[in-house]
């Protein structure tokens, strides 16, 4: 551990160490994963059970192979909350179950015509801009989160910034002077620096703590059934193209995190099927859809632990925590700037590993359509330009995949007719 050694996917971690590297995976992931939940106005316990259920069930799909914690997605926000505020909830649950069965009808085309297509419609660069947006568009969602943006009144409140700088500091300075232990839980350590920061500035007051504390010993999931109505499945499906565009950035940026070609093995369309499964199962008992988290990538980036124990054992963690009231109640009180210290430095580490596909790749600028490529990708995710198909909104990263494909796509006729004047 005392010069970061890397733990590999299939690698086992000492007793002593997975429960923080654990803790740390989980407590990642916490923030965005309820914002969801709290956003439609359910109860999140039944989500943190949904997230570690699906994780697990990822995992044993993808054989052990590709180290991915499932959270709540965001995808699904815009459409969903149209059909609660005109059906109710349980409508929004059916499209759900659509849109997860629709992956895995997705994930048999790509198991039965392989992924040969993917070179030709994401090139590296392409694909390396694509990568970076996944955590270059988070950037202000980090700010916002952490509460350093200014308000409404052009004020900024000090506590958060004291918080954040704290937060952030621990995770940076954490991460390159840490040894033994401390260097593979930098941001573990970070989140407790920030939370006891934000009790000593009152941010968090100690009656909320206490407050949290009493709640309930155990608590259940609050389950619900679903309903089906084929306006409401319309009008959620076309977040399938979002979905399946995060999946792939997703797979593609860890795989060069680890070293590995996580789409040939375990291969794309088992990471694809384990996704629609566990956003189908979600759909069936009341919990929100599901998509591999950034945030987590982010952590594996950092401290060079992809164990694929380590994501199962936050998988076991995150169930226990939907049960125990106590538990799920003072996780809730971790607050934005400490959660948005630490994004900061995890959104960075994506958008890096996106540069650094370029890097490896070799991709050669001297010729015109690379140029090309990359310029316009990195413009359309980045100008807040947007499309929309339905009620879907297509903007950011999912909308310059989609660009990049298309112009890759033209590239491929060009050269094939021989057009192209840089072949």
């Amino acid at each position: 551990m005392e010069n970061k050694k890397i733990i590999q996917v299939e690698e086992k971690v000492p007793f002593n160490l997975l429960i923080p590297l654990s803790l740390q995976h989980m407590f990642a992931m916490f923030g965005a994963t309820v914002l969801v939940p709290i956003l439609f106005q359910i109860n999140p316990s039944v989500v943190l059970l949904m997230n570690g259920v699906g994780t697990i069930i990822f995992i044993l799909i993808t054989k052990g192979k590709a180290p991915a914690y499932l959270g709540s997605s965001f995808a699904f926000l815009a459409p969903a909350g149209l059909v609660i505020t005109k059906w109710g909830y349980s409508y929004a649950l059916g499209g759900f179950i659509v849109v997860g069965f629709s992956l895995c009808v997705l994930s048999f085309i790509v198991y039965k015509f392989g992924i040969k297509w993917i070179d030709i419609l994401l090139p590296a660069a392409a694909m390396g801009p694509v990568v970076a947006l996944i955590g270059l568009e988070l950037a202000s969602t980090a700010a916002s989160t952490a509460g350093i943006l200014p308000g409404t009144d052009g004020s900024i409140d000090s506590k958060n910034v004291i918080v954040f700088l704290v937060t952030l500091a621990v995770a940076v300075f954490g991460n390159v002077l840490f040894r033994k232990i401390f260097a593979v839980i930098p941001i573990l350590i970070a989140i407790v620096a920030g939370y006891i920061t934000a009790l000593l500035t009152n941010l968090v007051t100690p009656q909320i703590v206490v407050d949290a504390l009493h709640k309930s010993l155990l608590v259940k999931p609050n389950f619900q059934t679903p309903h089906f109505n084929l306006e409401a499945i319309l009008m959620i499906l076309p977040v399938i193209l979002v979905l399946a565009s995060e999946h792939i950035g997703h797979q593609l940026v860890t795989s060069k995190i680890v070293g590995r070609d996580l789409l040939k093995d375990p291969g794309l369309h088992r990471s694809l099927f384990a996704d629609g499964i566990s956003t189908m199962l979600s759909g069936f008992v009341g919990s929100v859809p599901t998509t591999t988290y950034g945030e987590n990538i982010g952590v594996m980036a950092i401290t060079k632990v992809y164990s694929v124990q380590v994501i199962g054992g936050a998988a076991l963690l995150s169930i226990i925590a939907s049960f125990i009231g106590p538990v799920a109640a003072l996780i809730q009180t971790i607050p934005g700037p400490v959660i948005g210290g630490i994004s900061f430095l995890l959104y960075g580490m994506i958008g890096a590993s996106g540069i650094r596909i370029l890097v490896d790749a070799k991709v050669d600028y001297s010729r015109s359509r690379n140029l090309t490529l990359t310029s316009v990708v990195f413009v359309t995710g980045l100008s807040g330009v947007a499309f929309k198909i339905g009620q879907v909104e297509l903007k950011g990263m999912v909308l310059a995949c989609i660009v990049g494909m298309v112009l890759s796509l033209l590239f491929y006729i060009f050269d094939k007719l021989g057009w192209a004047n840089d072949k």
